[in-house]
């Protein structure tokens, strides 16, 4: 008796299950071997650059947003992302104060002039919608102190306190930054604010590495964005710095950025020695990380990339005579 023959349905199957069985065997050896991919990757990210490579090839660029970096005695080590106007946040504060230092220069160890506060900043020390510090009308409070408030917690009535004393009304201060940007060569920056709060304030991360580079050569701003904290007078706490990067060996600066738009910003500064134990500044700008997100998550993710840039170039010095590496950065340039 010949065998019966086999359904139809029975053997348009088969081939699903040998191939179903198949997929699910490929997709077991992909993700045991993601690791790897990952690892490899990793490594990748922090390798010295090939010959005729920029000497910036390699390094641990963040994933979205945008970057530019800049070591002393070396030279520019590019940018990475789109180079847009995106929101730049509280890291506007940056050219609030390079501005009221320019226009009133303080010496190492200098005060400054007293500066009253009005009623306006001590209303907005009550605000529940944005960064401010407690300030009380008719507080008698130095340039130096003030310049504190404004860039270590981040107060927005204090920088909008000293755009107001410098020139009148904060609109008059706004147009000297958009002033001191076109100086600096800041072709795709725009100031609205003397805080960061609005969004319309907007720039790049290669136009604030060179506002970046400016500042720091002021020793008064220096010591300043160094601080780990600072105090209102007459105040029961301290106030820590917003930027958690300080904990990191060799950073000492410089601002943080956050907001919904803007996502998480930071202006950093750390002091790297190349494998000659000679100390460079290297200065580097990170934006536009996790926007549109919360400002939490936009400092958490701002933070992690650019400590991972801080930790690949200190290694990346370590092994690097200075001269060599300035020759490489102006032949690939």
């Amino acid at each position: 008796m010949p065998p019966s023959p086999v359904p139809p349905r029975l053997l348009r199957r088969r081939p699903l299950f040998a191939a179903t069985g198949t997929l699910a065997l490929v997709l077991a050896v992909l993700a045991a071997l993601a690791p790897l991919f990952e690892d490899g990757d990793a490594r990748r990210s922090t390798r010295a650059p090939d010959a005729g490579e920029p000497w910036g090839a390699g390094l641990p660029w963040p994933r979205e947003g945008q970057a530019a970096v800049h070591v002393d005695g070396i030279g520019g080590l590019g940018s990475h992302g789109p180079q847009a106007p995106v929101p730049i946040a509280s890291v506007t504060k940056v050219m609030t104060a390079y501005v009221i230092l320019r226009e009133h220069p303080l010496r190492a160890g200098e005060s400054g002039p007293r500066i009253t506060v009005d009623q306006q900043a001590a209303d907005e020390s009550v605000s529940g919608v944005e960064s401010t510090v407690p300030l009380e009308r008719g507080q008698r409070l130095s340039q130096r102190q003030l310049l504190e408030l404004t860039l270590i917690p981040s107060g927005n009535n204090a920088a909008r306190l000293l755009a107001r004393w410098d020139a009148g009304s904060e609109e008059a201060f706004v147009a000297k930054m958009n002033r001191a940007a076109d100086a600096l060569g800041m072709r795709r920056t725009t100031y609205t604010g003397a805080s960061g709060l609005e969004p319309t304030t907007k720039s790049t991360a290669a136009d604030q590495l060179k506002l970046a580079r400016q500042a720091m050569r002021d020793e008064v701003f220096r010591s300043v964005v160094a601080q780990p904290d600072t105090s209102v007078p007459g105040a029961p706490r301290t106030l820590p710095n917003t930027n958690a990067l300080l904990g990191t060996p060799g950073v000492v600066g410089i601002k943080t950025g956050s907001s919904t738009p803007a996502g998480g910003a930071l202006m950093w500064a750390v002091q790297v020695p190349d494998r000659h134990g000679r100390q460079h500044l290297a200065l580097g700008v990170v934006l536009h990380q996790r926007a549109d997100t919360s400002p939490q998550e936009g400092l958490s993710a701002v933070f992690d990339s650019s400590r991972a840039l801080v930790e690949a170039l200190r290694h990346r010095m370590s092994t690097t005579d200075p001269v060599e590496a300035a020759d490489t950065v102006s032949r690939t340039r």
